[in-house]
């Protein structure tokens, strides 16, 4: 792609991205076919599931303040190459005597993700050029799209023929070649910001209730974000049930539907390297056709029509994901990002980890049908009460304005 080769810093953190990705869903698919294997309980893999979530509570807002702080470039570095012993360490699972070396070195691998993620994400707006920005934000989504489609796949792939330890090896040779990668990546000579006192003193909250409070783009997005957050908890657990109980599929359906994610998502780069202005109402029309087209899906009885549906759902999230992290980038002031990306992805995997647990619970009282046309229903109605909001504050605006002429 052009924009790779004219940003050349990026270039490299987004094959970091890859290869740390696809490593990572490698280990992720061996891990619990492991867990599944040792003990022939769901509740084991239902733990291992939550256990990396955890983290995100308590370590991206570290991560977020670190990234402010310090080199970001010597964090990533830092993060991948502790992570390799974790990544090695499920070699010794053999058993349920073993099975809390799972537990321990998943919430540590996790905690290390937390720390990475919001400093990776941070780095962005400090290596890339401005008018790139948008364009990048939906490589971004590419790079989720093909961690997707290849990881899950071809984990299962190589987990299947060569056995999990393969893949365990081939994560920890990820976390180093990505750590490489980041190495050779060159910040700006002023990357570690330095604060003045009185900026020192002030606290998390402050800080955040600062920017939130700046900017009407900022406070929507956040209100966004935690709205979202809970309606993808319930579209993560819907994917396995739709495929499982609903088309009667198995696991080759489920990988059909996340290839169908990912395949949506590489798409989503074709329209976002294409837009030029308007991103938050556009990221909130896109929230409208997710919710649109998660309501059909709800409603068709046929594979093919889920499959496409599947793919325009991605579709359609990573065009509104890439506008909605630009506009936060745009927004937010460089020294605070690192932080304010930290508390988002806390609040965001927190309220995912609790939307995916009252999922589940919803299922034993609702149908996957239905538990899927109340989320469709609910994206339709935030995105059209938020794009209310934004029309509501235009008109006010113009109205003063014309007042001001008068």
């Amino acid at each position: 792609m052009i924009i790779l080769r004219k940003e050349k810093q990026y270039q490299r953190l987004f094959l970091a991205g890859v290869v740390n990705g696809m490593g990572d869903r490698f280990s992720s698919v061996a891990v619990l076919a492991l867990v599944l294997q040792i003990t022939g309980s769901g509740l084991a893999v239902g733990m291992t599931l939550a256990i990396r979530l955890i983290p995100f509570a308590f370590f991206a807002p570290i991560g977020g303040w670190l990234a402010d702080r310090f080199s970001r470039k010597a964090i990533l570095v830092t993060t991948d190459l502790i992570r390799i012993v974790f990544a090695l360490s499920f070699l010794w699972v053999h058993s349920k005597e073993e099975l809390w070396i799972v537990y321990i070195s998943s919430f540590l691998l996790a905690a290390g993700e937390a720390i990475y993620s919001p400093t990776r994400k941070s780095s962005i707006p400090r290596i890339v050029n401005m008018e790139h920005l948008l364009k990048v934000n939906g490589l971004e989504q590419v790079l989720i799209g093909i961690v997707l489609i290849g990881g899950a796949f071809s984990g299962g792939i190589v987990a299947f023929i060569f056995g999990p330890h393969v893949t365990f090896w081939l994560n920890a040779a990820s976390f180093l070649g990505a750590a490489a990668i980041i190495s050779t990546i060159k910040f700006p000579e002023n990357e570690r910001i330095t604060e003045n006192n009185e900026s020192k003193k002030k606290s998390l909250f402050a800080v955040f209730k600062r920017i939130v409070l700046m900017s009407a783009a900022v406070l929507i997005l956040f209100i966004c974000e935690i709205l979202i957050a809970f309606m993808n908890g319930i579209d993560n657990v819907l994917i396995s049930v739709y495929a499982v109980n609903v088309y009667h599929l198995g696991d080759i359906g489920v990988g059909l539907f996340y290839g169908s994610l990912g395949i949506g998502l590489t798409l989503s780069y074709s329209i976002a390297n294409r837009l030029r202005k308007n991103f938050l109402v556009t990221g909130l029309v896109c929230l409208m056709l997710e919710g649109t087209f998660l309501f059909l899906l709800s409603r068709t009885h046929l594979v093919v029509f889920a499959i496409l549906l599947f793919c325009l759902v991605a579709f359609v999230s990573g065009i509104g994901n890439a506008c909605f992290d630009t506009v936060l980038m745009k927004e937010i002031p460089e020294e605070n990002q690192g932080m304010m990306f930290g508390l988002l992805a806390t609040i965001g995997n927190t309220i995912l980890g609790l939307s995916m647990f009252l999922a589940g619970v919803a299922l034993n009282y609702l149908s996957p049908r239905s538990l899927g046309l109340i989320g469709g229903i609910a994206y339709i109605l935030i995105s059209i009460i938020l794009l209310a909001a934004i029309s509501l504050k235009a008109y006010r605006k113009s109205s003063l304005s014309h007042n001001d002429l008068i």
